[in-house]
This record gives C-alpha cells, sequence and structure tokens, in this order.
C-alpha cells in the first residue's frame, strides 16, 4: 500500500500531524499562524514544510508550488472559531460572522485540493450551537463541493488518552462516506498511572527533563493549597482563607484514580494529587499523550496553550488509523 500524504492547516505545536505521521502518512505541508507555536512545530518535524503566516494570506498558487505534482489524500485540522457568543443571538449565521473566516479557509483549502478525505476538530460546543444550525450550516458548505459528512462528539478518556476531553471530529468524504470513528476502549487511564514515574519536584523546583519545571506559587497559594486532598476542592480549605469567588475548576486537585480533567490553556490552580504545586508542562504534554521527546519551546504561558490547543497524539493516531481503512478500502475498490 502506498503512503497517503496530508495537509495539516492550524497545525499548532502538532498533536494531529504527529498522530498521523505515526499512523504512516506522509505531510506535504502545515499552516500555523502563531510564531511561538511554529517554533515547537519546526524544532519536532524538522522534515515537515511550515508555513508561518495567515492562512488566508496562502494562494491556491504557493499550494501547487509546495506540493508539485503530489495529490493530498487527506486535509486536517482545527480551526479556531471564536463566534460562538455571538452568532445566532442576533439572527447572524455562523459562516457570516467573520470571526469564523478562519473556518471558510479550511473550507477553501477542501474546495482546492479536493481531499479524498478531511477531519476537522472542534469544541464540542459547536454540536449544539444556535440549535443545531451551525452544525447543519458546516455540514451543507461542504456537502455544496461533493463531499458526505459526518460528525461524532468524542471524549479522548474513551481512546487511551489520561483526560476527559470532548471535542467534535467532523470528517468528510468524496462520495460514500464510509468512515468509522474509532471503537471506545474498556480500559481508563489514570493521571497517575500517565505521570507517576516523572520526578517530584518542589514549588520552583526544576529538572533535567525537558518542560518539567515546577511553577513558583506565592506563600498564599501553598497555605490553601495543602488543605486540598487527592480529588478535593476549594470546600477542603478553612473557611477564613478559602477563595468566595471565581472559577468553579480552580483550587481543586486532580483525583489520581481517574483520568485529569480536560487539558486547557490555563492549568495554574489545579494541583498535582500528591505534591504541592500545578503540573508542569511535561505533566500536562503527558495528558495529552505527547512523548517526553517531543520538545515545547517559548515561555510557560505559551506552552500550557501550545499543548491545551493540541488534539492528543494518540487519539489523532487512532482517527488516523481509521482514514487509511476508508482509503485502502477506495484503493482495493479501484484495483
Amino acid at each position: 500500500m502506498k503512503s497517503y500524504t496530508y495537509i495539516d492547516l492550524f497545525s499548532g505545536a502538532g498533536g494531529m500531524s504527529l498522530g498521523f505521521d505515526e499512523a504512516g502518512f506522509k505531510n506535504l505541508f502545515s499552516i500555523e499562524f502563531n510564531k511561538e507555536f511554529a517554533q515547537t512545530y519546526n524544532k519536532n518535524f524538522p522534515n515537515h514544510k511550515l508555513i508561518i503566516d495567515d492562512i488566508k494570506n496562502v494562494t491556491e498558487r504557493q499550494i501547487y508550488d509546495i506540493i508539485k505534482n503530489e495529490k493530498v489524500d487527506v486535509i486536517i485540522g482545527g480551526p479556531p472559531c471564536q463566534g460562538f457568543s455571538l452568532a445566532g443571538k442576533i439572527g447572524r449565521n455562523f459562516l457570516d460572522d467573520d470571526r469564523n473566516r478562519l473556518f471558510k479557509e479550511f473550507v477553501r483549502f477542501v474546495r482546492i485540493l479536493k481531499p479524498k478525505v478531511f477531519v476537522l476538530e472542534n469544541v464540542k460546543a459547536m454540536e449544539r450551537h444556535n440549535k443545531g444550525k451551525t452544525i447543519q450550516e458546516i455540514v451543507s458548505s461542504f456537502e455544496q463541493i461533493g463531499y458526505e459528512v459526518k460528525y461524532k462528539v468524542l471524549n479522548a478518556a474513551d481512546y487511551g488518552v489520561p483526560q476527559e476531553r470532548r471535542r467534535i471530529f467532523i470528517v468528510g468524504t468524496l462520495g460514500k462516506n464510509n468512515f468509522c470513528y474509532p471503537k471506545k476502549e474498556n480500559k481508563i487511564v489514570t493521571i497517575q498511572e500517565a505521570i507517576g514515574d516523572l520526578p517530584k519536584l518542589n514549588n520552583g523546583e526544576n529538572s533535567n527533563i525537558p518542560n518539567h519545571k515546577a511553577m513558583h506559587h506565592t506563600k498564599q497559594m501553598l497555605e490553601k493549597m495543602k488543605y486540598v486532598k487527592d480529588g478535593g476542592n476549594r470546600n477542603d480549605i478553612p473557611e477564613k482563607i478559602r477563595p468566595k469567588s471565581g472559577d468553579s475548576r480552580k483550587y481543586i486537585r486532580y483525583n489520581s484514580k481517574k483520568p485529569s480533567f480536560c487539558v486547557t490553556g490555563d492549568m495554574r490552580k489545579i494541583f498535582h494529587y500528591n505534591q504541592n504545586r500545578a503540573l508542569t508542562c511535561r505533566e500536562l504534554a503527558r495528558l495529552q499523550t505527547f512523548p517526553d521527546t517531543f520538545i515545547f519551546l517559548g515561555n510557560t504561558g505559551s506552552v500550557q496553550q501550545q499543548i491545551g490547543n493540541a488534539v492528543p497524539v494518540l487519539l489523532a493516531y487512532k482517527i488516523a488509523l481509521q482514514v487509511k481503512e476508508v482509503l485502502n478500502h477506495e484503493q482495493i475498490s479501484k484495483n
């Protein structure tokens, strides 16, 4: 069987790219606008061609100059969609909202390159947004250019990822859609299984493992933290020093016997299950199933964002294997 090709739009640090590479796909090029995220991508994928630019500036001619005569089999990516809060509330459609132009760029690339398959990842809110009208708009924008589309919200914890993370995966194929989502697994991986072997660190301490450096917490924060038990929350903190307001997902401790909470760009007030500190970037990367050989560049805030925005590598890999099934099936049918 030949090596199938893909391009990654909105690649970020490269969680989805890594999953597809590990499944045996060949990258033709990727696009990332954020320069710090792009540094991480280039460090870990030295053989990939990365375009560092706003996707709207990438012309059809530029695309063909890069890919030459190669056919793009698959387009993957997760366009950041900012328009969920407003679109629909004031009679505006999702696609008319300028903040969703990045989504339209994804459609543009699919229209130009006509891949056999595309995989679009996004926040789970997309499924129910605007009473389901948004997802229908998205589906029909691909149907109009010849694709049959499926979508499903997957929880990464069902696929061997040590994290509760629900995201929508929209998969389109040219012609009949034979794509099957990966099967759920029976085994849940806990946070302790994922990160328990990493060296213990005190407040502000560093290690010789890349990205495994503890953040420096204030004395007041450490005082509050010490009361919160494994799997506990702010209610464990004595009332006189307990934070009265703020996000209920802060001042909580991971439960060592469960998968972690969803990893986002800011995990500073969620504490290690048995150490008095927030998780290090390496620990967060483990929860996103990045290997320890994957090095993140940039300051801690940027790195946390790179990790939080990524598609878990293991889930990307499992989806890539299912995409490969579709492509193999098509090859056999042709022959």
